[in-house]
């Protein structure tokens, strides 16, 4: 009797974050067992998909539109802002003059300005909570690594 062994290969790929507009992207790294492998590469052999990236994301995909509904509800429950979050120097000058903090709540990528200080985003952001991505100079990640979450 012959054993197989099924060991986790591991493999790159780039998912869009559903900012099509913004064409941003973000890496992430899954293990597949190598049977799964396989069959994900019989699958493109055979021109069902172009390439594994393409069936990986088609996969995503198909279960997000599934669970699209429940999605909804918890953005709307959390009010969570869903897509693209830019912040700008003079959004946060607006809001250190009226005295006010942010607290920001995305589902997708939030852009903080590359012109945002250290002390101006510790001075007027309260809190971050990102699912997806966060794109801030490394000095203003530094000074928000509390409020980050």
């Amino acid at each position: 009797m012959v054993c197989g062994w099924y060991g986790v290969l591991e493999m790159s790929i780039v998912e869009q974050v559903g900012l099509t507009r913004s064409g941003a992207t973000e890496k992430l790294t899954i293990n597949l067992g190598v049977v799964d492998l396989g069959q994900i590469d019989l699958l493109v052999q055979e021109g069902f998909y172009s390439n594994r990236t393409d069936l990986i994301r088609t996969a995503i995909r198909s279960q997000l539109s599934l669970h699209a509904e429940e999605v909804k509800k918890t953005i709307a429950r959390r009010t969570l802002t869903l897509g693209l979050q830019d912040i700008s120097r003079d959004e946060l000058q607006r809001a250190e003059a009226a005295g006010e903090m942010l607290r920001v709540q995305v589902v997708g990528l939030v852009r903080i300005a590359d012109d945002v200080s250290a002390e101006l985003a510790r001075a007027t952001i309260q809190s971050i909570v990102v699912l997806g991505a966060l794109h801030a100079n490394a000095a203003v990640r530094a000074a928000l690594a509390d409020r980050i979450s």
